[in-house]
C-alpha cells in the first residue's frame, strides 16, 4: 500500500508546497512567547495582535520572507545601573512566525499600549472564466 501525501495526490496539481507549509507551520506552533490573537476583521481582512509590553517600535522588526510573516523583538540593554530586588518582567528577545496564504499581504502595523497590531489583507482576484480551444494536429 502506498501512502499519498498532499503534494503527491494526483488531483492536487500545483500544490507541491502545501506539505512544506504544513511542516513549517507545525514548527512555529510550539512557540509560546509573546502571546497573540488572530481575528477576522472583515471577509478579506485579518488582524494579528501580539502582546509586546515593554518593547518600543524601534525594538521590533516585521518582515515577510517567502510568504512567512516574521515578527522579531529585541530590547536594548538598559544603560542605567538599576538594582533589581525581583525581576519578573521578561526582557527576552523573541521571534514569532505566521505562514501567509497566496494573495495575503501586510496592510500595515501599529503599536498601541503594549499591543502590536498587524493588519493583513487578502487580495481577491476578479473571477475569470477561461475557455480552452481544442486544437487539431
Amino acid at each position: 500500500m502506498t501512502k499519498l501525501t498532499f503534494g503527491s495526490h494526483p488531483f492536487l496539481l500545483g500544490f507541491e508546497q502545501l506539505e512544506r507549509l504544513v511542516e513549517r507551520t507545525a514548527k512555529t506552533a510550539s512557540e509560546g512567547y509573546p502571546p497573540f490573537n488572530i481575528e477576522a476583521t472583515s471577509e478579506n481582512t485579518y488582524r494579528i495582535t501580539l502582546a509586546v509590553a515593554g518593547f518600543r517600535d524601534e525594538d521590533l522588526a516585521i518582515t515577510v520572507e517567502d510568504r512567512q510573516l516574521v515578527v522579531r523583538g529585541r530590547q536594548s540593554d538598559d544603560p542605567g545601573e538599576r538594582v533589581f530586588l525581583h525581576r519578573g518582567i521578561a526582557a527576552r528577545a523573541f521571534q514569532r512566525s505566521f505562514v501567509l496564504a497566496d494573495g495575503v499581504e501586510v496592510a500595515g502595523a501599529d503599536l498601541d499600549h503594549g499591543l502590536l497590531h498587524i493588519d493583513l489583507r487578502r487580495m481577491v482576484p476578479d473571477t475569470i472564466v477561461q475557455t480552452i480551444r481544442i486544437g487539431r494536429k
